[in-house]
């Protein structure tokens, strides 16, 4: 498992979510605090991200934490990430 900044993790959620819009036809910048949902992105879009983050960070999100909230912005992803890392 790799250690990574709060900073590295928004980077790549970031990078996540562009290909994601991008696969629906929307680019644009993302900034850590937009929220998702008015960025074009759909709960399937959001569902496919939460899968994308577990396998990116090799780790399992529990069910309590698959929220609307915690996939709200970037931020939110990543002090999620940050929190379920292993050491935090």
């Amino acid at each position: 498992m790799r250690s990574e900044s709060d900073l590295s993790i928004k980077e790549r959620v970031i990078e996540i979510v562009q290909q994601q819009l991008a696969k629906r036809g929307l680019y644009g910048p993302i900034e850590p605090d937009d929220d998702l949902s008015e960025a074009g992105m759909s709960s399937l879009d959001l569902v496919n991200l939460m899968l994308r983050v577990e396998a990116e960070y090799e780790l399992q999100i529990p069910e309590s934490d698959m929220t609307g909230e915690n996939f709200r912005s970037v931020s939110r992803i990543g002090h999620l990430v940050t929190t379920l890392l292993p050491g935090a």
